[in-house]
């Protein structure tokens, strides 16, 4: 349980790390530049994880 939790809680300063690094380069090259989607693209992968070790977490 403790290695589930941090696992959680890395992948969790991943998505906050992508999160923000995505928003910066949106900002920079706008939202539909291929950057911006594969980090975004990205980010939905890490977020499904999350959502998928908290589920395993129960």
């Amino acid at each position: 349980m403790n290695c589930l939790m941090n696992a959680l809680e890395n992948l969790l300063i991943k998505i906050e790390d992508l999160r923000n690094k995505m928003t910066k380069t949106a900002s920079k090259k706008g939202l539909t530049d291929s950057e911006s989607l594969a980090l975004s693209q990205e980010l939905d992968r890490l977020l499904n994880k999350y959502e998928q070790l908290k589920k395993e977490k129960k």
